[in-house]
């Protein structure tokens, strides 16, 4: 009964937590690119909560992947 007691415990203290937000790749992020821009925009309106988030990292890594290939494109490379 005591063991019961103890899961029971467990799982209602793990649904308070409720879920973690994905944490998408620099590879992921740079394949979809309306996931990017929505995660930017997420970043940039709010930098004082999001702004070290790894979403936030990858993204602006993500962002300055595409520019550099973008201008290499450009300037015929």
């Amino acid at each position: 009964m005591k063991h019961v007691l103890l899961g029971v415990i467990a799982l209602a203290l793990s649904a308070c937590f409720g879920q973690t937000e994905q944490t998408y790749t620099v590879d992921a992020l740079t394949a979809d690119e309306a996931l990017l821009v929505k995660i930017i925009e997420e970043c940039r309106n709010n930098p004082g909560e999001l702004g070290e988030t790894p979403n936030c990292r990858n993204a602006q890594a993500a962002d300055g992947k595409l520019r550099l290939e973008r201008m290499r494109k450009s300037l015929g490379g």
